[in-house]
């Protein structure tokens, strides 16, 4: 019975080893865990920084683009205007004998 104990308390002395083996892993596990969770999280602070900084470049970018196409646009517009202001006055003196004409009826 004696070598039953022994034998028993030897199985339990394994154990026991194994569960502070177990525990040693598992704090270091813990610590890799949280490691990883910090580092991720400066990760995604940092990108999302990053991802700001190049989104706004980019709006700033394209507002300046549409602004130049914007006024390049006006610029012709305004140049068909004219153009057409300019051939309006050439005919309106052909449109005045017209009217005159349909009015008084030659």
């Amino acid at each position: 019975m004696d070598t039953e104990k022994t034998l028993l308390q030897q199985i339990r002395e394994k154990e026991q080893e194994v569960a502070k083996k177990i525990e040693v892993v598992r704090a270091g596990t813990d610590a890799s865990i949280t490691a990883a969770k910090t580092d991720a999280e400066s990760l995604l602070c940092t990108a999302n920084a990053e991802g700001k900084t190049a989104a706004e470049e980019l709006y700033w970018k394209e507002k300046g683009k549409t602004e130049a196409r914007i006024d390049q646009m006006r610029r012709e517009a305004g140049l068909v205007a004219e153009a057409a202001s300019e051939k309006g006055k050439r005919n309106i003196p052909m449109a005045a004998a017209a009217i005159v004409r349909f009015v008084t009826m030659e």
